[in-house]
């Protein structure tokens, strides 16, 4: 079972995520890559919440093939080109995680590969057995 940190000489978290979680021992690991919101035909979504949703849609299918779901992402980083964009992100990625809440990053960063990304996602993912 994981445990979850979260201090009360620490402020609580701002949203939906932990500020630690403790994995046991013998649990498998699995760690994406960085998924961007682009789809099988290379189509990118003007908005950050399409694009997410993307991401976090590639990010089940990886978590599925390794016979994983959200319930066992422990962390979760992600990447944002503009600052005004932290809601809508967060919305989206608060309808994918399940509990316990995992970790959670958020950066603005200057831009990617292309102009047009503007969110990118990786996650932490450990089962317990």
């Amino acid at each position: 079972m994981k445990q979850t940190f979260n201090p009360p000489s620490v402020r609580r978290p701002f949203g939906n995520y932990n500020h630690g979680l403790l994995v046991p021992p013998g649990a498998s690991l699995l760690v994406t890559s960085g998924q961007l919101g682009i789809d099988l035909e290379d189509a990118v979504p003007a908005d950050v919440t399409a694009q997410a949703e993307l991401c976090f849609e590639a990010i089940k299918a990886i978590l599925a093939e390794a016979d994983m779901s959200f319930a066992d992402v422990i962390r979760i980083s992600g990447f944002v080109t503009r600052r005004e964009d932290f809601p809508a992100y967060m919305a989206v990625r608060d309808r994918y995680t399940l509990d316990p809440k995992p970790v959670s990053t958020l950066i603005v960063v200057g831009g990617f590969t292309r102009a047009e990304f503007l969110v990118e996602v990786e996650v932490t993912a450990a089962k317990v057995f």
